[in-house]
Order: structure tokens, then sequence, then C-alpha cells
């Protein structure tokens, strides 16, 4: 009788466990449904103006973006990340880390940086001029183009490629490179025969995260007057006050989407890449002279143009107005930023932590469960942003009977004019990075502890508290702070949800920008990288502690 009540009742805290997880599944999966339906809906006049008219143009600036974006930043990445894997040459071990820092300033950042030093009056067409004596131009060095979203968009997503390329070469490729080594084939034979298609899984792994950010981008082609399908999704939001078409657009951009990831399956559905298990890290070579000269230069040109020339220039802007920008209302914007990310980020934290549990147990459905509750993170913060609101709007009209009986008008918007619908917005769009790295900490402890408590009569519940819960205490914190870096450089997600005069540092900046008060912008934007860059540090030292 006794073990009868033990087994009803761990089996009743399992299934606590698993009405948790389906709940957060159902939360993240309804926004995408919603808009994926939009499709079969009668469209109205709006977007048979938008379809003959303005479609094709979004559509070939769409791709074209992502092609050229995706070439140069596997270009880069992989030349980068072979370089400093393979090689020994001066400060190698500072740009290993280093080159990862583009990634702590935000693309729309870099974006109005760029603009107003190549402008006229910039420092780099000023100092050609009274300096040097010589007048350019302004067309050709000008970045305010499609030529200059490829450019930053290349600069400053790139780390996407290099970290993930990195990692596999210093991994799981040394015994093939060595091999080839010892034979005498010459370095760059050993790069075209068998860096490159050993790394391609990597390579394009990286190069899909790149495609995800450059489709989710708002800031940038706006701000850069370039017409994309996310753009016109803002567009005709708030240009015609018409969410159906917006939903329309997102549809068929999220159709894309899939397309993109399943002719990429097609194209490698049969090669298959076995990778041994026990390989030693890859003995780099040393350089010296001139080849030693040029590995460095390269490395540094990136780094400067990535990371430290913006930075200095938003220091130099940041001393012009910090007595003004720098006052009350800029700490009200701080609180705003940092209270809203760090409630979305225990939230994703929490749901993550029960799903990761579940998924422990390698079923079907486990598996199905953990790829929808990460599906938001490849999904544009756009077309989430327009799932979230017509779910909550729907919410709104389904309670009005509610709402009238309390006193607050016939029809009144009341959840899909709140805070708690952008937190739902970023839980949606950022639960992949709280899930990852809770469920690497949940591989590294493995089962046998958790088997062994379930053993001596402790719930699954009580096993987490006692058992699991202080030996992933660190990947809880590596998630926390990932997610809530995340949050804070997130830019469409927040234009497009946040309540009425809710501004955070994303915001602030961008729309400091957008009104050409440049200068301004500098301190919301450092402060934003400041965050950022805890990320980078964190990621530094995890994998160095890996490794030891």
């Amino acid at each position: 009788m006794k073990a009868n009540l033990v087994r009803r009742y761990l089996q009743k805290e399992l299934n606590g466990w698993w009405i948790i997880s389906m709940v957060g599944a159902g939360i993240i999966l309804l926004p995408i449904l919603f808009v994926f339906f939009e499709l079969f809906q009668a469209p109205n006049e709006n977007w048979f103006q938008v379809r003959d008219y303005l479609l094709q143009t979004y559509l070939f600036n769409t791709v074209t973006l992502l092609l050229l974006t995706g070439l140069f930043t596997a270009i880069l990445g992989v030349t980068l990340a072979w370089l400093t894997t393979a090689y020994q040459f001066p400060l190698r071990n500072f740009f290993r880390w280093g080159l990862m820092l583009p990634l702590a300033i935000p693309p729309y950042i870099a974006a109005y940086t760029y603009r107003t030093m190549f402008s006229y009056t910039g420092v780099v067409q000023t100092t050609l001029r009274y300096e040097f004596g010589v007048q350019v131009d302004p067309e050709v060095i000008s970045v305010s183009s499609l030529r200059g979203a490829v450019f930053i968009f290349t600069l400053f997503l790139f780390p996407y490629v290099y970290l993930i390329t990195k990692a596999f070469l210093e991994n799981q490729s040394s015994s093939y490179i060595e091999t080839a080594r010892l034979l005498g084939r010459k370095p760059f034979d050993v790069f075209l025969k068998i860096v490159l298609p050993l790394s391609r899984p990597a390579v394009v792994g990286g190069v899909a995260l790149v495609v995800f950010e450059v489709l989710s981008d708002y800031g940038v082609t706006s701000y850069f007057g370039i017409h994309t399908i996310t753009t016109a999704i803002f567009q005709t939001w708030f240009g015609m006050y018409d969410v159906d078409t917006a939903m329309r657009l997102a549809a068929w951009l999220m159709v894309i989407l899939v397309g993109m990831v399943v002719v990429e399956r097609l194209l490698r559905q049969r090669q298959r890449y076995h990778l041994s298990s026990k390989s030693k890290p890859l003995t780099p070579m040393k350089l010296r002279g001139v080849k030693a000269v040029a590995a460095l230069s390269y490395c540094a040109l990136v780094f400067g143009l990535g990371f430290a020339i913006p930075l200095l220039q938003l220091l130099s802007w940041a001393g012009l107005t910090f007595e003004k920008v720098w006052d009350l209302s800029f700490f009200i914007l701080l609180k705003q930023t940092i209270s809203v990310a760090a409630v979305s980020s225990a939230l994703i934290i929490i749901l993550a932590v029960v799903v990761a549990n579940i998924s422990r147990s390698k079923n079907v459905f486990s598996y199905f469960l953990s790829k929808i509750i990460t599906a938001g993170y490849s999904i544009p913060g756009a077309i989430i942003a327009i799932g979230v609101l017509a779910v909550f709007i729907e919410l709104d009209g389904k309670l009005a009977p509610v709402y009238a009986s309390l006193g607050w008008g016939e029809a009144p918007l009341i959840l899909s004019m709140s805070l708690f619908m952008l937190i739902v917005g970023y839980t949606i769009r950022f639960m992949a990075t709280g899930f990852n790295a809770i469920e690497v900490g949940f591989e590294k402890v493995g089962t046998k502890y958790l088997e062994a408590a379930r053993m001596l009569g402790n719930g699954r519940t009580m096993a987490f508290f006692k058992v699991d819960l202080p030996l992933i205490k660190g990947a809880l914190l590596s998630g926390f702070i990932l997610t809530f870096v995340e949050i804070t450089k997130e830019l469409p997600l927040v234009l497009l949800l946040r309540p009425f005069n809710f501004e955070t540092l994303a915001t602030k900046a961008f729309q400091y920008a957008k009104d050409e008060m440049i200068h301004e912008a500098a301190i919301p934007s450092l402060m934003i990288i400041a965050i950022s860059s805890l990320s980078v540090v964190l990621f530094y030292f995890i994998e160095k502690r890996v490794k030891q």
C-alpha cells in the first residue's frame, strides 16, 4: 500500500513538471501559429498594393543582404578562426578572445556610429580635408546604402562564425590537419582541402545565426533607408496602422526562413561527418617575419574596425554630452531596462529548468518539446511581436465582458497595452539562450545522481532541489547573464511591444540616432556595450575553465 502511494505521488509530481512544460510550449507556439495562419485569411486592399508595387523590392533587398552578409561573415569568420587556431604570432592569445568583442556592439549602434564618422562633417572626411588636403566624394565612402549595411553586418556578426568554427577546429580536426602536415601538404592546401570540408557543419551553423540576426534586424536597415521585409512590417504597422498586412508580411518572412532551413538540409542530406571523439588540441605553427606581421595586421584591422574604433568614437561623443544625458531621467531609463530584463530572464530560466529537466528522459515527446521551446530564437523579433500582439488583442476581446463588469470600459486594451505583453515576447524570443545553457549543465551532471536520489525515495522536485540544483548553479548563472544581455540589446521586439512611454537603453539610443542626436546616443549605447561585454568575458572564462 505504501509503495503504491509513493508511486502515485511520484507520477503526479512528474505530471506537474509536464504540465508546466506544455503550458510553456503552448505560450511559445501560439503566437507563431497566429502569424502562420494569416496566410489563409482573406487579404485587404493594402496587401494588394504592397504585393504589386513594393514586395519585389523588399524581397530583393532582403535576399541580397542575406547572401552577401552570409558570404562575407563566412570568409571572415573561417579565416580568422583558422589563423588564431593553427598559427602562433604576436598577440595571438589576445585576439583569440578579442575577436569576440564585436558581438558586444549591436549592429544598429555600429550603423549610426560609422555613418556619422564617414559623413561630410565626420572625423574621417574632416581629417582627410584639413590634415591631408584630400577632397573625397561623400558618396564614395558613404555607408548609408545596401553595401554599407553588408559592411556593418559583416563586421559585427562574423564572431558567430568565428566562435563556432574555432571551437570545432580546436577540438575535432587536429588529427586530420596533423596528418596532412606530416604528408608535406602546404598550408593553403590543408586549409582548402581539409579544413573547409571538415568545418562545413560549423560554418553553416554560424552563418545560420548570422542570417537569423539579419532577418530580425530593424535598426540598421531602417536607419540606412533600406527596404526589407522587416522594415515593411514596421511601416505597415506604424504607417498604415494595418496589423493584418503586417501579419501577412511576417508570415511570408517566416515561410522564407523555413524554406532556407529545408533547402540547407536537402543539400546535405546524404553527407555525413564522422569525427573522432578522442582528439588532442591542434598544435599551432609559429609564424615569423612577413607572415607574422601579416597575420597580426589582419587580426588588428578586424578588431579595430569591429570594436576599438567605434568604441573610442562613442567615448569621445559621450564626453561631449555627459552632463546633458547623465541625469535623473537616464537612471529611470536604466532602471526600466534592468528591471524588465531581469524579470524576463528569471522567467526564462525557471521555464528552461523545467523543460530541460523533463528532456532528460530522452523520449520523442521531450525531444519535440525542447524543439518547440527553442523555436523562438530562429524567428525574427518582428514576427514574434506581431504574433504576440495578435494573441493579446484576441484575449482582450474575450475578456471585454470582464473589463466592463469591473468598470474599465466596453473594450479596453488592458493586456495588449501592458508590460506583461513585452515580457511574454522576450520569453518567446530568448528562451533558447537560457534553455541551451541549462541543458549543457544537465548533460555535464548526467543522471546518476538523480537516479540515486530517486532510488532513495525522493521525488523529482525534491531530487532537483537537493541534488541537481547545487550542481548546475554555474549553468543557471550563465544562462541568466547571457539571456539578460540579449534582452538588453534587443530592439525590434521592444519597439513593437513596449507600453506607451516606456523606453529602454536600446530604444532610447535608436531614437536619439533617428532624431540625428548622435552625440546624445553615445551614453546609452556605451551602457549597452558594457552590459554586452559581460557575455564575452563570461564566455571566455567558461571556455578556459572547461579546458582546464
